[in-house]
């Protein structure tokens, strides 16, 4: 019985590339979003004390929710965004992060 070698086209490499490539040089921001639970009057509060936004810069922010469905509230560093964001969800709202761009 003979042995036949058989070549064959060098395997597929695997790309090791992350999906979802995160772009140092862009800027960072932190995303409320709409909820059923929290009051207007309340959102707008949260973003007055830990922003320290104007009262008409929160109310346009909570509108922003509250219309749209979300609202960019923060920009920045990850590394602040991240802060800002564990400070929306002590507050108890729903907030996310993303790079703008996205």
């Amino acid at each position: 019985m003979s042995v036949t070698h058989l070549e064959s086209a060098p395997a597929e490499q695997e790309s090791t590339a992350p999906e979802h490539e995160v772009a140092p040089d862009r800027v960072w921001r932190t995303i409320v979003w709409d909820d059923p639970v929290n009051l207007m009057s309340y959102v707008t509060y949260v973003f007055q004390s830990y922003f320290g936004y104007d009262e008409p810069t929160a109310t346009r922010l909570m509108m922003q929710v509250h219309t749209r469905g979300r609202a960019v509230v923060s920009t920045g560093h990850r590394e602040q965004m991240e802060v800002d964001l564990q400070a929306m969800h002590g507050f108890g709202l729903w907030a996310t992060l993303d790079q703008e761009g996205e």
